[in-house]
């Protein structure tokens, strides 16, 4: 089931991915081209106040064409531990810092065509900190009903995919019916 890469041609190489197409010998020994953009990997942070609502990042998001609402994440800096990032990411996406931080496991996005894997943390004890976005986000922080932030999935309004699994491991670690 295995492929073999028999060569690696670079294509783009940007802030953030790079692109390579890469020649492959199949298992029946044919070969084929993949295209696959390489990139650092990321966190994305379930924060629950002590309300039980759940604190939301509303912003563009170009390749979607449109404003979404998430869960506050960000990229992994090089040779940056995903439990740091997810720290950094907490504090300038939200405001706030964590008591406890769980590492939730984490979700390839599209491994079809990317590396990119999401580690997945669950935050809670949040204690107010300063809100200090990167230069290039603009992005509104809102508090959701835990409950209604499920609701918002079945309605498509929450519709990324590491939001959908994050809030949902955190259901299932809450004993919340899905």
């Amino acid at each position: 089931m295995e492929e073999t890469t028999l060569r690696t041609t670079p294509i783009y190489d940007g802030r953030i991915i790079k692109l390579d197409l890469l020649d492959v010998r199949l298992p029946d020994g044919k070969e084929a081209r993949r295209e696959v953009i390489r990139h650092p990997g990321a966190v994305a942070i379930v924060v629950l106040d002590d309300a039980k609502n759940v604190l939301l990042v509303r912003q563009y998001r170009a390749a979607a064409g449109k404003i979404l609402l998430e869960i506050p994440a960000g990229t992994l800096n090089p040779g940056e531990v995903p439990l740091t990032c997810a720290l950094r990411e907490l504090q300038e996406e939200t405001g706030f810092r964590a008591e406890k931080l769980d590492a939730l496991g984490g979700i390839y996005t599209a491994p079809g065509y990317t590396t990119e894997f999401i580690h997945l943390f669950y935050a809670t004890g949040l204690i107010e900190s300063r809100l200090n976005m990167d230069e290039d986000e603009f992005i509104e922080v809102e508090r959701v009903p835990f409950t209604e932030a499920l609701a918002m999935i079945d309605r498509g309004e929450i519709a990324d995919g590491k939001s959908v699994s994050g809030l949902l491991r955190v259901a299932r670690l809450l004993g919340s019916p899905l």
